[in-house]
């Protein structure tokens, strides 16, 4: 979907580097967007199901994610 590629295109620009959900969710979702964090957890979760990337977007405790490369 439109929005699981804007948060790869994130994680990819910012590889190797945790970004916090909320983040996530103002650069994909814009700062206007009145939905939680668990929205970026779930966009999340559909993309490492669908790529196959369980094994390099990583979640980083209390803070949010992180593409390992």
């Amino acid at each position: 979907t439109p929005k699981e590629y804007e948060l790869l295109f994130y994680l990819v620009e910012n590889k190797n580097i945790a970004l916090s959900r909320e983040k996530l969710l103002d650069l994909a979702w814009g700062y206007d967007y009145m939905g939680d964090t668990r929205t970026v957890d779930v966009h999340i979760t559909k993309l490492r199901k669908k790529l196959n990337l369980e094994q390099y977007i990583k979640t980083v405790y209390k803070t949010g994610y992180r593409l390992e490369i």
